[in-house]
């Protein structure tokens, strides 16, 4: 009876030991009991950008400024299934756009059937109204009948608009916004913090009076 205790508490002490030992050379192996933050955190997702927000997008009105119109035509050719653009051409699929901005969104020439989202959509072609209408026209106006998907390149944008601005429009092109105001002086903000200026820093320093 005792050499049968003996056999099952070697067994059992055997078996913590084995027991213990792989929970060591575990925890080695995927680093578990580290207490700082691992390197990498789970699994990347393809498509889904880490760390900040999306770049900024370049204002339209920046990109006009050095559209070239000539471009322009070249990616309206995308277009000319469905529209025509020389003056008193005809409707096709989609409305004749000689002129069309400064022009009431939905209202076109010759009596085109425009879809009741654009016909509500109110205002007039603008710069900015035709560059959101080229970059989404679905969402731009919601239940829009135009298929187009529209085109993801801003410059492709701004060189269209430069293009149909030219064919019957010739609006003035709007004034690129001002850069981002500088930050306080560099004298204001030295003062501030009691450091003298570059400038003051820069003077040459007055003579000593004479003794």
């Amino acid at each position: 009876m005792e050499d049968r205790f003996n056999t099952i508490a070697g067994w059992a002490l055997f078996s913590g030991i084995v027991a213990l030992g792989l929970s060591s050379v575990s925890g080695q192996y995927f680093k578990a009991n580290k207490d700082h933050r691992p390197e990498k955190m789970g699994y990347e997702i393809e498509g889904v950008v880490s760390g900040g927000g999306a770049e900024a997008e370049v204002p339209i009105e920046t990109l006009l400024a050095s559209a070239d119109p000539a471009k322009g035509a070249e990616v309206f050719k995308k277009c000319t299934s469905c529209h025509t653009i020389d003056a008193g051409g005809a409707n096709g699929i989609g409305p004749n756009l000689h002129g069309v901005l400064g022009e009431a969104i939905g209202a076109g020439h010759a009596g085109f059937a425009f879809s009741e989202a654009l016909k509500s959509h109110g205002g007039n072609w603008t710069f900015q109204a035709m560059n959101d209408w080229l970059h989404n026209p679905k969402k731009f106006a919601p239940g829009t009948k135009m298929t187009f998907a529209g085109l993801s390149k801003p410059e492709d944008r701004a060189n269209i608009i430069a293009y149909l601005n030219s064919q019957g429009s010739n609006l003035p092109l709007p004034a690129a916004p001002a850069a981002p105001a500088a930050d306080a002086s560099e004298g204001a903000v030295a003062a501030a913090s009691g450091a003298p200026s570059e400038a003051a820093a820069a003077a040459p320093a007055s003579e000593a009076p004479k003794q």
